[in-house]
């Protein structure tokens, strides 16, 4: 028995000590260039009654997709630093358009809130003479508060005439406007990881990301802590009671996930672990949440989280999507929602011995906060609204032949777990044999000899 716990703790000991970020490893080169294949797929809400919506009804969309696109993600300019406890590097992401597990092609026309409109009436709504300019400008080139628009130049980018337009006054402002502009091809920055050289539990942790140990777009220190890893990978020997941090750039901020079910992957053992209603939830649920409200005691219901400041002004929210896990309002609001927990709900499952992702599947809405402006005639009487434009569902299954090389260390794993109460077993069972055949064993029969002789007269 003690030797097979001291097998056991060999076998963990050893996962802690190989999991680590070393050049010419396994691990690394996983780590490095992740041989799964990543899936990223766009959903949009195509609206159908815009003079409705602009008359002050609640805006009708249907979803339209998915748009799928094969996703890359290698780490480069990987430079080793501080003896080997930290490593450096840009995570490039490149998006390839999969046309055979897509709705339609790239050019399908969506109609949708025109975000730079809204940028810009949000931006100089307190500015009379400026809002007045710019409102007879937008009447002239009939710019209004929709736009219809390819899937592709919504997703990547399109030259928008009202930014060209304002560019002439503002120099460095950038006239091209898509929701993932700059971000195909690209990096979202330099990361300073930890190796996990000095603590299993550091393995893959942000050291820093652009130079910089914390963030500056919140109200409480707490909200602007980088915390976690960057979600794409997490320390060996996971238990059911961790709460396993992340940092999401596309989020701009760290949240974290815990313990759901037991899940199998493959044959291969794993813990769901996801995101719990409260890390989005209002301040009056969680007063923790009270730093992303922006400015200071600028606060949304549950389930939203306010990105305008990372994201230049633009009045972006993020949610799950069809707003799932979020105040009941968001969901009446928009007719077309309707919030599934299977179908929305982010999750992460992961082989709690070596910490490898085994199936993952990071889902976000990108909304729009809409409302009327009485300095632009283009907001008609539209009601106030969180609108949905797009949500994103980026997933990944561990690939065949890590799998198979997984199921070895497991099944390696469980044999040392299970050998003590195997022998025990083994022993009890061998007992009860041998007192079954004890028992089995008779006693000699007596015979005439041995009887007592009778009595005679």
């Amino acid at each position: 028995m003690e030797c097979g716990a001291h097998r056991v703790l060999a076998r963990s000991t050893a996962t802690k000590r190989e999991v680590v970020l070393k050049n010419g490893t396994e691990v690394f080169e996983a780590w490095e260039n992740p041989p799964a294949p990543v899936y990223m797929q766009f959903y949009f809400f195509n609206l159908t009654n815009p003079q409705e919506m602009l008359d002050g009804e609640r805006p009708a969309v249907v979803e339209i997709g998915p748009y799928t696109y094969r996703e890359y993600r290698p780490m480069e300019e990987v430079i080793f630093q501080d003896n080997g406890t930290k490593v450096t590097a840009v995570n490039t992401k490149t998006y390839i358009f999969q046309p055979n597990m897509s709705w339609g092609p790239e050019s399908d026309l969506i109609r949708t809130v025109n975000i730079p409109a809204i940028t810009v009436m949000e931006n100089f709504k307190n500015h009379t003479v400026l809002a007045n300019l710019i409102s007879a400008y937008m009447k002239s080139k009939a710019e209004g508060l929709f736009v219809t628009r390819t899937v592709g130049e919504l997703l990547w980018g399109y030259e928008d005439g009202l930014l060209k337009a304002i560019k002439l006054f503002i120099h460095d402002l950038d006239d091209v406007f898509g929701l993932f502009y700059k971000s195909n091809a690209s990096n979202d920055g330099e990361y300073v990881f930890f190796t996990g050289q000095q603590n299993y539990k550091d393995f893959a942790r942000v050291d820093t990301w652009n130079g910089s140990s914390s963030l500056n777009w919140w109200t409480s220190d707490e909200c602007n802590m980088i915390n976690g890893t960057n979600g794409a990978s997490f320390h060996p020997v996971i238990t059911k009671d961790e709460m396993l941090y992340m940092f999401s750039s596309d989020l701009c901020r760290s949240l974290y996930a815990l313990y759901e079910e037991d899940v199998t992957v493959k044959g291969i053992p794993g813990y769901r672990f996801i995101p719990p209603s409260t890390v989005f939830a209002n301040l009056t649920v969680n007063p923790a949440n009270a730093g992303f409200c922006v400015p200071t005691g600028n606060c949304l219901g549950s389930g939203l989280l306010n990105v305008s400041p990372c994201k230049n002004g633009a009045p972006i929210i993020m949610s799950s999507p069809h707003f799932y896990q979020a105040d009941e309002k968001y969901v009446k609001d928009v007719f077309g929602m309707n919030p599934e927990k299977e179908q929305h709900e982010t999750t992460i499952d992961i082989n709690p011995l070596t910490g490898f992702i085994l199936q993952a599947a990071k889902r976000l809405q990108v909304n729009v906060y809409v409302e009327k402006i009485s300095t632009f005639s283009q907001t008609g009487n539209v009601r106030t609204v969180v609108f949905p434009v797009v949500y994103l569902n980026e997933s990944v299954v561990i690939d065949d032949t890590s799998a198979t090389k997984l199921k070895v260390i497991v099944v390696e794993h469980n044999v040392l777990v299970n050998i003590p109460f195997m022998l025990i077993g083994a022993g009890i069972i061998l007992g009860i044999i041998f007192m079954f055949l004890i028992c089995q064993k008779k006693p000699p029969e007596s015979t005439a000899a041995d009887e007592e002789p009778l009595l005679t007269s």
